[in-house]
């Protein structure tokens, strides 16, 4: 599986591609939605697992805007989304999201989610001229190979986060075929 066929995933399917219509009409710059909204499409999609919806609690939808780092704002957006398509949204602008991790600040989208727990996890899909694009900045083999590995600032300060995560979301029970790699 490639990124190719990810995108051909997300595109063959309607919920999938309606919530990132409905992202679009925010008209955010360099926007995407990652995390559960795409890892887990995949993880189902290679445990045979069928779902009309993905299996996640919200819409991680961010972008990047250095002329408005306003975490109020984003509050504000993820207010009038949540509701929308049945949905919860979490949407956060990347340019201010370095402070809560202690980093040097990030310069777009794909920077901030290279900094998210997993490396599974640093995946995010838009759209461009109506199409699914893929983003990884960590690539995508861990994530189709079924790996759970540390993103390698989360190697650094944040392991005790890494096994919680994969606890308290149950990600073992849910699909059996993931493996747990520290190197």
């Amino acid at each position: 599986m490639n990124e190719e066929d990810i995108a051909e995933l997300v595109k063959a399917d309607a919920w999938m591609m309606e919530v990132l219509y409905e992202a679009e009409k925010l008209r955010l710059p360099d926007w995407m939605i990652g995390a559960g909204f795409l890892r887990n499409k995949v993880w189902d999609h290679l445990h045979d697992i069928r779902r009309e919806v993905a299996d996640t609690n919200d819409i991680d939808l961010v972008y990047f805007d250095a002329n408005n780092a306003d975490e109020e704002h984003d509050k504000a957006l993820s207010t009038i989304m949540n509701g929308k398509l049945g949905l919860e949204w979490e949407i956060k602008n990347q340019a201010y999201m370095h402070t809560r991790h202690g980093d040097a600040p990030y310069t777009s989208t794909q920077e901030g989610i290279s900094h998210w727990v997993e490396t599974p996890t640093c995946v995010a899909v838009t759209l461009k001229d109506n199409q699914p694009i893929i983003i990884a900045p960590h690539g995508i083999e861990d994530l189709v190979s079924l790996i759970i590995r540390p993103s390698p600032s989360t190697k650094e300060k944040r392991m005790d986060y890494f096994y919680e995560r994969i606890t308290k979301k149950s990600w073992l029970q849910k699909w059996p075929k993931l493996k747990v790699i520290i190197d």
